[in-house]
């Protein structure tokens, strides 16, 4: 039964008040035909709780976007919606089409900066990987009732391969449901080649102003965290506060191992108590045993990552050294999933706290 407005209503009582659904949730798709953004295509989503997002077909199904209440949950970056065919592959070009977003996927044979690895490709391999410039195929965009729930389902699937090499299938799908502050992503990596491939798959996240300010703070239970350039432990007190926008640029990247829930779930919060908004994100430790936190409080670029994974954003040798590199066989299949949602106010901000305070 959705709850709208500060009330429960049921599927007849909202019929009784619209004269299309339309009115409370939809999604709409849409053709970008503008400079660098030709093929991204778009797929807009509205839900009458206030979260409001915008997916794009042309990238992976990556969601570019989105707002709660007319607050922007994410950075956005100056190049815009790129679409797929000004993907540059080398070096650093990824950054070219990087759009921020609420979800920008990594992957999935590799993340990290560029790099050449003599145990596997001995090619350089570009930032990031392939996969968010990888076009959805067999996309629906749908919404409707299902019992007294109406939901909203976008799926499509992505294919990352090369000719006597890599061919693995990623099927996606995002479901919200009317009248819930969040959305949930269920990938499928299925390996449809005969030999095994590493499997290095990251939700890069990336939240921004006003979410994002100075003082708004990272809420986790981390069994340990390293720096990424010392590979040393740090303690909460260098990763949990954001400083506000500086003059010189300065990224630094955090790796923590987070504490599961008694369902074996991570819970992460970013937090704005000034405004009273924060977002979580829930996954499941067995499938991302990592959490990787990239900042980067710089003037015109304020962003910050928040990145599960199976690995972290280091690349290959770092993840092999540690134990984190792994591959999929042939016929083999890996599920992930992801929830992001938002926490209105000081009663929902204190109460998953309460969860969080939980785990240990």
């Amino acid at each position: 039964m959705p709850t709208l407005f500060g009330r429960n209503y049921s599927k007849r009582e909202i019929l009784d008040l619209v004269g299309d659904m339309s009115q409370v949730a939809h999604t709409r798709r849409a053709e970008m035909i503008e400079g660098i953004e030709r093929g991204a295509d778009l797929i807009e989503v509205f839900d009458a709780s206030g979260l409001c997002f915008s997916v794009l077909p042309g990238r992976s199904l990556d969601i570019a976007s989105a707002h709660y209440k007319g607050m922007s949950l994410c950075f956005r970056g100056n190049v815009g919606d790129v679409g797929p065919a000004f993907y540059e592959p080398q070096g650093y070009g990824w950054m070219r089409g990087f759009f921020g977003g609420l979800t920008t996927t990594c992957g999935m044979t590799f993340t990290g900066h560029p790099e050449v690895d003599p145990e596997e490709e001995n090619e350089e391999l570009g930032l990031h990987g392939r996969l968010a410039y990888l076009p959805a195929k067999h996309v629906v965009a749908e919404s409707g009732w299902e019992g007294e729930e109406y939901i909203t389902r976008i799926r499509g699937r992505m294919r990352e391969a090369v000719v006597f090499g890599t061919n693995l299938e990623l099927r996606r799908e995002i479901v919200t449901v009317l009248g819930e502050k969040r959305l949930r992503i269920h990938d499928r990596i299925e390996n449809q080649s005969v030999d095994p491939s590493p499997l290095m798959f990251v939700y890069h996240t990336n939240p921004g102003f006003p979410l994002l300010d100075g003082g708004t703070r990272l809420a986790i239970r981390s069994e340990k965290t390293t720096e990424w350039l010392a590979d040393a432990e740090v303690g909460p007190d260098v990763y949990t506060s954001a400083l506000p926008p500086q003059p010189k640029v300065s990224d630094t990247v955090f790796v923590h191992r987070p504490l599961a829930d008694a369902d074996g779930n991570a819970l992460i919060g970013l937090i704005n108590d000034s405004l009273g908004l924060g977002l979580y994100w829930k996954f499941s430790v067995a499938e991302m045993p990592l959490l990787n936190q990239w900042q980067h409080f710089h003037r015109g670029t304020y962003v910050t990552g928040i990145e599960p994974g199976n690995v972290s954003m280091l690349g290959r040798a770092w993840n092999r050294k540690h134990g984190y590199l792994q591959h999929i066989q042939p016929g083999e299949v890996r599920d992930f999933h992801l929830e992001i949602g938002v926490l209105d106010g000081a009663e929902e901000i204190a109460a998953f706290e309460e969860r969080l305070d939980a785990i240990g």
